[in-house]
């Protein structure tokens, strides 16, 4: 059990690493966000643009602070934050489907994300 603890460890600080990327790129090249799945994304706009800075900074500490939790090796308490933080993509999820965005994306992005975050939080809650 030691074992899968410590893969889903990795995995979680991969997850908060990618977490970071996310946010800087948001920051850095808006046009980016196309990819999240909703259909006719205005990057352009500069009002949108200030609410993609919002969600990079929100991505930003959400990464951060998984990588805080592994730095300390909380396994149990970030098996806890992992499972609280699945309802981010399962919520993005709900949004882009509702948006009649890509089902790739609903899928193939978040709900790939959610299960890849609910997957690590059980084996860092039963570890």
């Amino acid at each position: 059990m030691i074992m899968a603890v410590n893969i889903a460890t990795v995995f979680a600080g991969l997850t908060g690493v990618v977490l970071v990327l996310m946010g800087a790129r948001a920051m850095w090249a808006p046009q980016a966000a196309t990819g999240f799945g909703i259909p006719d994304t205005p990057t352009d706009d500069p009002a949108f643009r200030a609410w993609l800075m919002v969600k990079a900074v929100r991505d930003m500490a959400c990464g951060a602070l998984i990588l805080v939790v592994v730095a300390d090796e909380a396994s149990h308490l970030l098996g806890w934050f992992m499972l609280i933080a699945t309802g981010v993509p399962v919520g993005d999820a709900l949004i882009v489907l509702r948006s009649k965005g890509s089902k790739a994306a609903v899928w193939g992005i978040h709900g790939a994300t959610a299960l890849l975050m609910l997957v690590i939080a059980v084996l860092l809650l039963i570890g």
